[in-house]
């Protein structure tokens, strides 16, 4: 951070581009929304329609650029990091949002539930790392990389091996992208939520029993939102996140507090 910079602007980001991945809607849509009111302009990706994620971007006056590569295919992450760059001339910012869940029993769970889900949460992650650093590397620029992590990052979770054993990987990969990579201005880092209303969650939120228990367990009292992840990953944006390296932080109401 530019130590002649106030406070407030070194959470500033304008002009910055970032590339938001399932921001269709949930955790990546309120992300991407915060980014853009923060000042970045944003590629979206996302299999399903991202119409709404880009009225919000443009209601913040930014510009918004929709790609439905499917990145679980490896060449479609440089397709994507190619047509940013000839929109935008640069990006700044990556977030690694796009993830999957499957839930069974560890006993029964199957290889293609298990296949799945690792190749998106983690596999994906990491090559999309690796090409956004080629990127800002050949810029000469540095940037910022937000992997979304978990609670089940630090937890055992139950009826969900492959999502633990990814979100798991992805804390660790966060820390060793870190290491190798700060020295040339690139900052790699993560956010962990916990319980949020989301369609993932649906299935949770539906069980009345369920969904009393989680809350009575938080201790904010509720379910966290989207729009709860957008500050945090404004911060990890910004240049005043400079000096904050390989760290994941919780977005979870105190739940891991407790």
């Amino acid at each position: 951070m530019n130590t002649a910079a106030s406070p407030a602007s070194a959470f500033g980001l304008q002009g910055k581009v970032a590339i938001v991945t399932g921001c269709g809607g949930g955790l990546g849509q309120g992300i991407a929304q915060g980014l853009a009111h923060a000042g970045c302009h944003v590629v979206g990706v996302d299999l399903k329609e991202t119409t709404e994620t880009q009225h919000l971007v443009e209601a913040e006056g930014r510009q918004f650029l929709g790609l439905s590569n499917d990145i679980s295919q490896l060449p479609e992450i440089d397709a994507v990091i190619a047509q940013a760059v000839q929109t935008f001339g640069h990006i700044d910012v990556l977030v690694n949002n796009a993830g999957a869940i499957r839930r069974g029993d560890a006993l029964s769970f199957s290889q293609a539930d298990w296949d799945e889900v690792m190749d998106l949460n983690i596999r994906t992650v990491f090559f999309f790392c690796q090409a956004a650093a080629k990127q800002f590397v050949a810029q000469k620029t540095g940037g910022k990389i937000i992997n979304i992590a978990s609670m089940l990052s630090f937890q055992g979770g139950i009826k969900v091996p492959s999502y633990t054993a990814s979100k798991s990987a992805v804390m660790g990969l966060t820390r060793l992208l870190a290491n190798e990579w700060a020295g040339m201005n690139i900052n790699v880092n993560a956010l962990a939520p916990g319980y949020m209303a989301t369609p993932m969650s649906a299935d949770l939120r539906s069980d009345a029993a369920r969904n009393q228990a989680i809350i009575e367990r938080i201790p904010a009292g509720r379910w966290g939102t989207p729009q709860d992840m957008a500050g945090p990953a404004v911060f990890l944006a910004s240049s005043a996140a400079d000096y904050v390296q390989g760290y994941t932080i919780a977005v979870d109401g105190g739940w891991l507090s407790r």
